[in-house]
Formats: structure tokens, C-alpha cells, sequence
């Protein structure tokens, strides 16, 4: 490439890195391998962020919804504040049965660490509130407290599993946390950033959560806008600057609140072109033109790679033309999810399969299964 026109090119468009590993026989092991693993991809970011989810991690409060909660600010006392302000929230709301600061190393590790709290917590509803569901009550007042309260965000929510998130390389996050030796987890994924449209702070790292789903994404979302509109129409408050919370969000409304099939669910993120549309059946075409039609605003435009994790299910999803990366493996009762397929020989050098997904099709590990969704159709009646 002529000088010129490298120092022209100057946008990085294929970095972040994501990865996933899964024991589908439930087992719990240390994150020492993922965290080499991200590390491995290290050149896929640049220091500005870096993140885990870990599933089966607080087994002595599995029952309780865990909030992991950063308080930032400028000086010691807006952060002590904002903590007073969500205390007294969380006291009126919830019961709260135990809170700790979140077990962390040598703060010169990390760039300007805000203060980070862990809340074990469950809804006292009454009146009104008593007749939603548990988890709607709890993304209520989640939502509430990330545009209400000042310098306070609950970046993780759900029952026996946490984020764990910053402003550094994903392995300078772990050690931070001291993620490889506080923690056992069925599951974890992992994540790099390479932030290219937004701001790197700590609120803005990945992985992003609300209950128990949570997303690491490679990708630049385009459509971020739409997709923003849509999902505040039905309370959801995108506040945390990045393209990766509407999916998050997305995945909430319609794996949770819509009980979609995830097979549906890639269809309306990743749907086929219309021209791919034109040339199916009867039955097929009905369903993507009607799914086009209620979730047009949905549809993510660019180009995605996705992990979803969720109790236990991990999910793996590309755009529909495969723009980002995303290889898929297998070892024994493990299940692995990468960007590149090296780290996951790094420490798995032993696989019984590997393959590429399909551009819009998920490859899904559930516990005691794994199974590739392609070509699931359900009729409309």
C-alpha cells in the first residue's frame, strides 16, 4: 500500500477480540485458560477496554440476584455519594441479604478504577409492582437507577453469575479482579476491545448484561440508532455509550420477555437479504417477510460477530454475510467460541471438531447438549 494511503487508513475495522468456553456437563473450573486465551489475541485490542462473564459463580447465593454496581466520579466523595444514594434506593426496593466491595488486586493495574460493589439482593414488591414478574421488576429498577442516580451503574444482574469489566487488556482486567484464582464458573467468555465510535471508560467495556444475559461483540452496529428508538419503546435506557448495549437489550426482549426460539431470535438480529427471501418457499418467505415487518427496527446493519451467554445456554452469532470472525470447537464436554481458532488450540490443543458458523446462523451449547441451529423454520399458522 503507497505511503499515502496507509496513513489515510487509519480506522481499525476487524479488531476486538471475543471468546467463550463452556463445560456442558455443568463442571465448574478456574478461568486461568480463558484468560490466556484473550490474552493470545492480545494485538486485536489496544488497552481500552476488557471484560469476563462468569456462570456458576455464587452458588451460596444462587437464589439472590447478584448486582455488581461501579461508582464512579472524580473524587472519593461523588463516589461515596453516588454509593449512599443507591444504598438507600436498593433499601426501599429490595432486600438486600449481603454486600462486599468486589475483591480486587493492586489498583496501579488499571486506569482510573471507579469503586465496585456487589449486592445480593431480591424484589420486596407491593401494590402495582406485585403483579409483574420478578425479572421485569428488576430491569425496571436497574434502568431506574443507571438514568436516576449520578455516577452509579449496575453493570451485571442476574442470579449466580457476574461481569467483571475495565478499562485496560482483558488479562490486566482478570488479574485486577484476581478472576483465576476468586472464582469457578461453568462458563465463561471473555472480551478485547478495540473501542473505534465511543469513548473508553469503564461503564463502556464488555461484556454487557442485564439479568443474566450478557454480550461480548466484535462488530460495529450502524443501525445503533433505530435499533435505540425501538427498544426505549419498550423501557429499555441505553445510557452506557456503545453499540453493544442495544444487543444485550435486544436479546433480553426477545429471548426472555417474547420467549422466542433462538433460531427466530437470529432471524430478526441477522435476517437473510431480501433477494435470498425472494427465492424461498411459500412457508419460509411468509415468516421472514412478516418477522422483516414487526422487527424491521431490530435488524442490526454491519457487520457482528456476538457471544450470548445466558443460564446455561452460550450462543455464538455472526452478521448474515459474516463480516467478523467466529470459530467454533469442541473438546470432550467442552464448548469453545472464538475469534480465531489459535487461542482455542492454545489450550485445547486436542479438538474433536472445529468449524466455521454460517453468517446469521447460531451455533448454540446448552448443558449436556450442543447443536447447530440451520434452517429451523416455524410456520406461521
Amino acid at each position: 500500500m503507497p505511503r499515502r494511503r496507509r496513513e489515510l487508513y487509519n480506522k481499525e475495522i476487524c479488531a476486538c477480540s471475543i471468546f467463550g468456553a463452556m463445560n456442558r456437563d455443568g463442571d465448574r473450573f478456574k478461568g486461568q485458560g480463558v484468560i490466556e486465551a484473550i490474552a493470545n489475541m492480545h494485538v486485536r485490542g489496544n488497552g481500552l477496554g476488557g471484560g469476563f462473564a462468569a456462570y456458576g459463580i455464587y452458588p451460596h447465593y444462587q437464589d439472590y440476584y447478584a448486582f455488581h454496581v461501579m461508582f464512579t466520579g472524580n473524587s472519593w466523595e461523588a463516589k461515596r455519594c453516588a454509593k449512599q444514594d443507591l444504598e438507600a434506593f436498593l433499601c426501599e426496593n429490595f432486600d438486600v441479604v449481603y454486600d462486599e466491595e468486589i475483591p480486587h488486586g493492586d489498583e496501579t493495574l488499571v486506569s482510573d478504577p471507579p469503586l465496585v460493589w456487589r449486592y445480593f439482593v431480591l424484589p420486596s414488591k407491593s401494590g402495582e409492582d406485585a403483579n409483574r414478574t420478578e425479572e421485569d421488576y428488576v430491569v425496571e429498577k436497574v434502568m431506574w437507577v443507571n438514568t436516576r442516580i449520578e455516577n452509579a451503574y449496575v453493570f451485571s444482574s442476574g442470579k449466580n453469575m457476574g461481569a467483571f469489566k475495565g478499562v485496560g487488556y482483558p488479562e490486566e482486567i482478570a488479574e485486577y479482579f484476581m478472576l483465576d484464582r476468586e472464582y469457578d464458573a461453568y462458563m465463561w467468555t471473555a472480551h478485547g476491545r478495540f473501542p473505534t465510535n465511543t469513548q473508553a471508560w469503564w461503564g463502556g467495556a464488555h461484556p454487557f448484561g442485564l439479568l443474566d444475559i450478557t454480550v461480548v461483540h466484535n462488530g460495529e452496529i450502524s443501525s445503533y440508532g433505530t435499533n435505540r428508538w425501538y427498544l426505549e419503546m419498550y423501557g429499555y435506557a441505553c445510557t452506557l455509550q456503545t453499540d453493544t448495549e442495544v444487543i444485550a437489550y435486544a436479546a433480553d426482549l426477545l429471548m426472555r420477555r417474547q420467549h422466542l426460539p433462538i433460531s427466530l431470535v437470529a432471524k430478526i438480529l441477522a435476517p437473510p437479504i431480501w433477494n435470498s427471501i425472494d427465492r424461498m418457499n411459500e412457508s419460509e418467505k411468509k415468516l421472514l417477510t412478516t418477522l422483516r415487518m414487526v422487527y424491521g427496527p431490530l435488524l442490526m446493519n454491519g457487520p457482528f460477530a456476538v457471544i450470548i451467554g445466558e443460564t446455561g445456554r452460550m450462543i455464538g452469532l455472526t452478521d448474515r454475510i459474516r463480516l467478523r470472525p467466529l470459530t467454533a470447537a469442541t473438546r470432550g464436554e467442552m464448548f469453545y467460541l472464538s475469534s480465531e481458532e489459535a487461542p482455542i488450540r492454545l489450550i485445547s490443543p486436542e479438538l474433536d471438531s472445529v468449524w466455521t458458523p454460517n453468517g446469521g446462523e447460531p451455533v448454540v451449547g446448552e448443558l449436556k447438549n450442543i447443536r447447530m441451529v440451520k434452517d429451523e423454520v416455524i410456520p406461521l399458522s
